[in-house]
């Protein structure tokens, strides 16, 4: 069953009903036994281009995705936002990038277009300077990458073989791992979401039509597979501190049943994030199609992440 998005104007409302059922547990004397939900009081993104948005000095940056547009045709990155905007907003929380209005930041984005799993580890690290090498049992950070691993294992087919490939896309899922274990040994919470198969995008379904050697998209997908067996193996697997998405699955079940959703094809007529609901193909908006571009999400995609991600979060018991 597809999750559909919250609007917007409804996160205050979970953020405030989560409160509200804290207040109730410290009232009646709230013991050890008593579930208290998870309130953040930061958060942090870590990843790839899925979970940046541009540096703007007007606080008003593009996302890698279909960018919204105001009532005067203008950029307004309250639109359409991306699954860590999403996230931040369940606590109230807005990050420098979009912050048009110049509230105080608790939402800190490292992470960084084009961003493979090694630069992963190094945003990891640049966290950890700013925060002395301790994040507070209230900090929750986001992650999401592998997306430029798998696309550049790919691109190596065929000069290296298949078996090769797996292995490798093995180590990155590993690899990734130690940088969400690093951020638990650092003191934060995890809201980490798994790969959705490249072998669903239009990248893949362009490259199965152009190479007969074998079977492209279902290449792009083992790879994913690999990657994302072992980031769940070797991630700590204790739901006090981590909180795994399946985003893989939900992407797969949309992909099997997709309706009326446009699966096949990207909407963006220009290069992301450049891209807005102004320069999409004919009969399009944000949500009538999973992919912005070949490879990376449409609105609809990123708030189906979104979707995955706050329930997340919100049931965690961190």
């Amino acid at each position: 069953m597809i999750l559909f998005r919250l609007a917007r104007a409804q996160w205050p409302r979970v953020a405030a009903g989560l409160l509200a059922v804290a207040a109730l547990l410290a009232a009646c004397g709230g013991s050890t036994s008593q579930y208290e939900p998870f309130i953040a009081e930061r958060v942090f993104a870590f990843g790839d281009e899925t979970s940046v948005l541009t540096a703007s000095p007007a606080g008003n940056g593009l996302r890698y995705s279909i960018n919204g547009l105001d009532d005067d045709g203008n950029v307004d990155c309250r639109l359409n936002p991306i699954w860590v905007q999403s996230v931040a907003s369940l606590y109230g929380f807005v990050p420098a990038e979009c912050n048009p209005n110049g509230l105080q930041p608790k939402a800190y984005f490292f992470a960084e277009a084009g961003a493979k799993v090694e630069d992963v580890t190094r945003q990891v690290e640049r966290a950890a300077l700013l925060v002395d090498r301790r994040f507070g049992d209230k900090d929750l950070a986001t992650m999401l990458a592998g997306a430029n691993d798998v696309l550049e294992l790919y691109a190596r087919y065929p000069a290296e073989s298949r078996d090769a490939l797996l292995n490798e896309a093995r180590s990155r899922g590993r690899q990734l791992a130690l940088a969400v274990n690093a951020l638990v040994k650092l003191g934060a919470r995890v809201v980490v979401s798994d790969l959705p198969s490249l072998g669903l995008t239009p990248f893949a379904r362009k490259e199965r039509a152009l190479h007969t050697d074998t079977d492209r998209a279902a290449l792009l997908t083992d790879l994913t597979t690999a990657f994302n067996e072992q980031l769940g193996v070797k991630i700590l697997l204790d739901g006090r501190y981590i909180g795994l998405v399946q985003a893989d699955l939900q992407f797969r079940a949309i992909a099997d049943n997709p309706g009326s959703l446009n699966v096949t094809a990207g909407a963006c007529t220009v290069a992301v994030p450049l891209c807005s609901t102004a320069t999409l193909v004919p009969g399009a908006t944000a949500f009538t199609h999973l992919w912005a571009d070949d490879t990376r999400m449409s609105g609809f995609g990123q708030s189906q992440l979104a979707t995955l991600a706050i329930d997340r979060a919100s049931r965690n018991p961190f």
